[in-house]
């Protein structure tokens, strides 16, 4: 009995997220599609729950693009990507120089065709490695490439809550503070580990964003709900959405001058 392969849909646009997903129940029947989304923040969660074998992911996306998510997957080694994408010569000449398969937009059921007689040749392998082609495309062609490209914050992390791996978009986090070995991510109404140094961090995240208010701890500003001395003069920060106050350190008190 052949092995039934599994895949995730990701295109912000219904209309031909259900073109697609009806076009591969025709030519590949056997593909078990497992969900589908609409942005890239519901795609990385739908593929860190199911860890499908395709995830077929359009480039252009909100919460997250589509380079984006194929970054974070790219890490994990687990799902072969095909990017759906509207045609840019320069997008193409990336992926075919990086093994990758792609679908044009509007979708051809020939290119379709193509496309999954490599996939099933490639699935017997390890997925391609996409670092040289993301690259590439994040570059953009010769001309738009800027002298030195702006470095983009971090958006979203991959946190442990007992046993199971939680995505979390950093807009939901409300403080980190180094633990031991680990970093703990608090939002509202959870916490969760991450083994990436809180320096390490603080290098990644929106400065405007995220404070660093002690040498253990960052904040998220919009999560700070006032600042007050407690009874030996030190600054303690009350937040909107835990009962915990945070305590700041001498040399970053003048952040908070004017509260």
């Amino acid at each position: 009995m052949s092995r039934i392969y599994t895949a995730v849909v990701a295109e912000d646009e219904a209309t031909l997220r259900q073109e697609l997903i009806e076009a591969l129940g025709q030519v590949w029947p056997e593909l078990c599609i497992l969900g589908e989304a609409a942005d890239g923040i519901a795609a990385l969660r739908l593929v860190a729950e199911h860890q499908p074998d395709v995830v077929f992911l359009d480039i252009q996306m909100p919460g997250a693009t589509g380079l984006e998510v194929a970054a974070q997957l790219a890490g994990q080694g687990r799902s072969h990507i095909v990017f759906v994408t509207a045609y840019d010569q320069h997008a193409i000449e990336a992926f075919d120089a990086g093994a990758v398969d792609y679908l044009l937009k509007p979708l051809s059921v020939s290119r379709l065709f193509t496309t999954i007689r490599r996939l099933k040749e490639r699935l017997l392998g390890a997925p391609a490695e996409l670092g040289h082609v993301l690259k590439k495309l994040a570059l953009g062609p010769p001309e738009a490439q800027p002298s030195s490209p702006a470095r983009t914050p971090l958006r979203w992390i991959n946190a442990s809550v007992g046993q199971t791996l939680r995505l979390l978009t950093v807009d939901e986090v409300l403080y980190f503070q180094a633990d031991t070995k680990y970093t703990r991510v608090v939002t509202r109404d959870a916490e969760a580990l991450i083994r990436k140094p809180l320096k390490e961090l603080a290098e990644e995240l929106d400065a405007h964003q995220f404070w660093q208010i002690h040498r253990s701890t960052l904040v998220n500003v919009a999560a700070i709900a006032g600042a007050s001395r407690d009874f030996r003069g030190r600054l303690q920060l009350k937040l909107k959405d835990r009962p915990e106050s945070l305590l700041v350190a001498e040399s970053y008190t003048h952040l908070f001058k004017q509260m």
